[in-house]
């Protein structure tokens, strides 16, 4: 078997992964291919984490925008949104025969367990998948830094965040032909430059806890397999020579 780069990831989806492009709800077949992609990095014997956005259902500040939905209230409503979307990828990794636990940071007991870290810990030494859902259980906080604290709580060895393309263009790629993708980045030059690929607090909290972050494409069968391996395509944010 080939031998991965990491030990334990955490992945990081946006609810969009979800549905079809340009879509909302959940599709059936794009969580199996997301799954399924999942499942070729569990079958290396790496753990796996993973945290996923719920804007295929709710936005919170969107939905207080035009409505009398106080934002906060708009954001409770997404961290519930996630805690479906956690629950729609277990069953169907289940069906893949991946055993899978959902932990959120909002009590709902009767259809996940609450975050406790040292269980989460524990899960995944077992060869569970972890999906993190609810956030951080506040509002104003982006699932993006989400990802990051929980990747810095269960030590996870990358943090690999999925893009609709293959890494940190020089340019958006669908707007400008001669966009290049940019094989590594620093986690200052990710700040500094305004990148927007993650929220400035996600990067913060990588950069103080040496995590690497990896950007990626899901929509590229077998990639983030062959990433864990050191290979694929993407684009590495990390320490670098700072």
């Amino acid at each position: 078997m080939p031998k991965a780069k990491f030990q334990r990831v955490m992945l990081k989806i946006s609810g969009e992964g979800l549905c079809k492009a340009g879509a909302t709800g959940l599709d059936g077949e794009e969580i199996r291919r997301l799954a399924e992609e999942i499942k070729l990095v569990v079958d290396l014997k790496v753990e796996v984490g993973v945290v996923v956005g719920g804007g295929n259902l709710v936005r919170g500040s969107a939905i207080a925008k035009d409505s009398p939905i106080e934002e906060t209230t708009g954001h409770y409503m997404g961290m519930l949104a996630t805690v479906i979307n956690a629950l729609a990828v277990q069953d169907t990794l289940e069906s893949l025969g991946v055993p899978t636990r959902v932990q959120s940071a909002l009590a709902i007991e009767s259809v996940c367990e609450r975050f406790i870290r040292r269980r989460a810990i524990r899960h995944l030494e077992k060869g569970r998948v972890v999906i993190f859902a609810g956030g951080t259980g506040n509002p104003f906080v982006t699932t993006d830094t989400g990802a990051a604290l929980r990747a810095a709580e269960v030590r996870a060895g990358a943090l690999l965040k999925a893009t609709k393309v293959d890494g940190v263009y020089t340019a958006d790629p669908v707007k400008d032909p001669l966009a290049t993708r940019m094989e590594e980045l620093t986690y200052n030059d990710v700040i500094n430059r305004r990148l927007g690929i993650m929220d400035v607090s996600a990067i913060d909290l990588c950069q103080r806890n040496g995590i690497p972050i990896i950007v990626l494409s899901l929509k590229r069968p077998g990639n983030m397999r062959a990433v864990v391996l050191g290979e694929g395509v993407s684009t590495l944010i990390h320490a670098g020579r700072e």
